[in-house]
């Protein structure tokens, strides 16, 4: 699986990093989503799914 974010659209909203601490942070200075690791393993599909669900401004692309 690969994870892409697209910055520019990302409100700081913070859900991705609720969902998947593992995979995600925040910019302290704004809040902008940080991809800690763009090629997770497969056993954490869901919680990067779930992210990508619940991000407001669908910032988050989860790729085969």
């Amino acid at each position: 699986m690969k994870v892409v974010i697209d910055e520019d659209k990302c409100v700081g909203a913070g859900q991705c990093v609720m969902a998947a601490a593992e995979v995600f942070d925040q910019r302290d200075e704004d809040g902008i989503v940080v991809l800690l690791d763009a090629t997770p393993p497969e056993s954490r599909r869901a919680p990067v799914e779930d992210a990508a669900v619940r991000c407001p401004a669908l910032a988050i692309e989860v790729l085969p």
